[in-house]
């Protein structure tokens, strides 16, 4: 599922979002400060993010644009009652990539999400894997014959990045990155058995060649 971290200050309106958003079929982090945020953001990888611009120890402008100095490009909608020119200009150049003015229209709020991750080069459409095995991308799940396999999660990460790069080379550095946060360590042992686990999906066990001291690379 892709995962959304949401700076909020106000309850009820948090709540709001995180149980609409849940029923979409995304996973929703809610963090009522920036300090909270950043923690949070430090721990977890995250496909989008929903700030609020006025809230409390490091305001969502600022912590977005400490977020991109330090390279960090995920997709970021601001939600925020500024109706002021200055403010919104200020937010695109901080390097946000939409806005929404409060109150917020959920309905339009989930076509600007669907819309941010297609341009982040997100796919919608059901993928067909075989004859019997297909992968949704919006909720990251695999299925057999239409019923869900239930893989683990940083199975089905593994699974995504191999999808969307199909037919070229995945580094061992680009698998790290997707399935561990920086505060994490990793195991290549853990990188051979989610290999093997997706491997045992394809009749064909050679889908997923090993480029000896580079990376893999799926084909199917």
């Amino acid at each position: 599922m892709y995962k959304i971290l949401v700076l909020e200050d106000d309850e009820l309106f948090s709540s709001t979002l995180e149980d609409f958003l849940s029923d979409e079929g995304f996973i929703v982090d809610i963090a009522s400060d920036g300090e909270e945020c950043l923690s949070l953001n430090y721990e977890k990888n995250y496909d989008l993010y929903i700030f609020d611009i006025n809230v409390p120890k490091i305001n969502g402008l600022d912590l977005l644009l400490n977020l991109r100095k330090s390279e960090d490009n995920t997709p970021t909608i601001f939600l925020t009652s500024y109706k002021d020119k200055d403010t919104l200009h200020d937010a695109f150049l901080k390097g946000c990539d939409d806005y929404l003015k409060k109150p917020v229209d959920l309905d339009e709020l989930l076509l600007r999400i669907k819309a941010l991750l297609k341009r982040n080069k997100k796919q919608f459409d059901i993928i067909k894997l075989s004859d019997n095995l297909t992968f949704n991308p919006l909720n990251k799940r695999v299925y057999e014959n239409g019923i869900d396999l239930n893989l683990p999660v940083k199975v089905l990460e593994l699974f995504e990045l191999f999808i969307e790069n199909r037919g070229e080379i995945v580094t061992k550095e680009m698998i790290i990155s997707k399935l561990w946060a920086t505060s994490e360590g990793y195991s290549e042992g853990s990188i051979r058995v989610y290999i093997n686990q997706i491997k045992k999906l394809f009749e064909n066990k050679d889908s997923i060649s090993n480029i000896k001291g580079i990376g893999y690379k799926i084909e199917f």
